[in-house]
C-alpha cells in the first residue's frame, strides 16, 4: 500500500473530530439523567457499532473468536474492563467541566498515562532514562503536566471569577475539583486499551488467517475490549438508576423518548468513529506512523476547544483567563509533538 501521508492526517483529521463531537448528541437529551443517556450511548459504541463493523469485514466473526485462545481474549476483556472505568470518567469530566476544559485535562492526562504506563509495566522504563528518545518522551510527559497545570490554573480562576449562577448557566452540574479528579483517573485508566489491545495479538493474527485485510484485522479485538467496557458502564449506570430512581427514564412519559434515543444512538456511534477513522489514518502514515496518536490527540484537542468556544463556556472570565486557558491548550499540543518526536527516535534507533 502507498503511504499518503497528507491523507492520512485527513483521516487522522475525522477520527479527532469524531472523538471530539460525539459529546454533542448528548446535550439534546431532555428529561433523562447522565446515567440514562450515558448507558443508551455506550449500548451503541461500545456493542452495536463494534460488532456491526466487525461482522461486515470479518464474515466469520465468531469463528476467530471461540477458536482463539482462552487467555487472550480474557486478558483483552479485562484491560476492557479497566479501560471501561476510564471512559467512565471521561463521561463524567465533561459532566463536571464542560468540553474545552473536561477534554483538555482529560486528554493531557491520557497522553502523559498512556505513554508512561505500558513501558513501565512492561520493564522497559531504564529504556525512557538511558536513551535520547526515552529522555525526549519525558521531556514531552514533562511539558503535558505543565499545560494540565495551565488549564487547571485557568479553571481556579474561573471559580473565583464566576458565580454558581453563571457557571451552571452553561455546564449545569460544573464541579472544577469534582471534574479534575475523574479526569485524572481517565487518565491513568486509558492506558489499558493498550495493555489490551497487546492481549489480543494473537487474535489479530487469526482474523487475518481467516481472510480478514490486514487493514480490518484488529476489530475482532476491538469487540473483546469494548464488551469489558460496557460491562463496567452497564453496571455503574444501572446501579445509578436504581439508586436515584431513574430507571423508569428508558419509558417515562413526558419525555421525548424518540428524540432522546436518536441523539443517544447518534452519540454512541460518532464516538466509535474515531476508531475507525483513526484505523484508517494509521495505514496511510507510511514512515509517520509514529506520530499517529500525537496527531490524533492534537486534533482532538483543537476540535473539542473550538466546540467550547462555540457553546461560550469561557464567558464572563475575564481575558487573562482565556489566555491561561488557551496557553495551556498550545502547551498541551506542544507537548504531543515531543513525544511524537521521541517516538521517532525510537523508531529510528531500531
Amino acid at each position: 500500500m502507498t503511504p499518503q501521508p497528507f491523507l492520512g492526517v485527513a483521516l487522522h483529521g475525522l477520527g479527532g473530530l469524531a472523538a471530539a463531537s460525539f459529546y454533542l448528541p448528548f446535550r439534546r437529551v431532555r428529561g433523562w439523567a447522565w446515567e440514562t443517556y450515558w448507558l443508551v450511548g455506550g449500548f451503541f459504541s461500545w456493542i452495536v457499532a463494534p460488532w456491526t463493523i466487525a461482522w461486515l469485514v470479518a464474515p466469520d466473526l465468531l469463528g476467530i473468536l471461540l477458536g482463539a485462545s482462552k487467555s487472550a481474549v480474557f486478558w483483552c476483556y479485562f484491560y476492557g474492563v479497566l479501560w471501561g472505568i476510564g471512559g467512565l470518567a471521561f463521561g463524567l469530566s465533561m459532566r463536571y467541566l464542560g468540553m474545552s476544559l473536561g477534554y483538555a485535562l482529560s486528554l493531557g492526562f491520557c497522553a502523559a498515562f498512556g505513554t508512561i504506563l505500558p513501558p513501565i509495566y512492561e520493564g522497559e522504563s531504564a529504556e525512557l532514562l538511558g536513551t535520547t528518545s526515552g529522555l525526549v518522551t519525558l521531556l514531552g510527559v514533562a511539558v503535558c503536566l505543565a499545560g494540565i497545570a495551565l488549564c487547571g490554573g485557568a479553571g481556579l480562576r474561573k471559580e473565583r471569577e464566576l458565580s454558581d449562577e453563571q457557571k451552571k448557566a452553561v455546564i449545569r452540574e460544573y464541579s472544577l475539583f469534582k471534574g479534575m479528579a475523574v479526569a485524572f483517573f481517565a487518565g491513568v485508566m486509558s492506558a489499558c486499551m493498550a495493555f489490551g489491545i497487546s492481549a489480543g495479538e494473537s487474535i489479530a493474527e487469526r482474523a487475518v488467517e481467516h481472510g480478514v485485510p490486514d487493514l480490518w484485522k484488529n476489530t475482532p479485538i476491538f469487540v473483546v475490549i469494548l464488551a469489558g467496557g460496557f460491562t463496567t458502564n452497564f453496571i455503574w449506570c444501572v446501579f445509578l438508576n436504581l439508586r436515584s430512581g431513574t430507571a423508569r427514564d428508558y419509558l417515562r412519559e413526558g419525555v421525548p423518548l424518540l428524540s432522546n434515543y436518536a441523539f443517544s444512538c447518534l452519540a454512541g456511534i460518532t464516538w466509535y468513529l474515531q476508531f475507525m477513522f483513526y484505523g484508517m489514518g494509521t495505514t496511510r502514515m507510511g514512515k509517520y506512523d509514529f506520530s499517529s496518536w500525537t496527531i490524533h490527540m492534537a486534533f482532538i484537542i483543537v476540535f473539542s476547544n473550538l466546540w467550547g468556544l462555540l457553546f461560550r463556556e469561557w464567558r464572563g472570565v475575564s481575558r487573562s483567563t482565556r489566555a491561561l486557558v488557551w496557553a495551556g491548550i498550545a502547551v498541551l499540543i506542544l507537548s504531543t509533538l515531543v513525544i511524537a518526536r521521541g517516538n521517532y527516535l525510537a523508531s529510528a534507533a531500531e
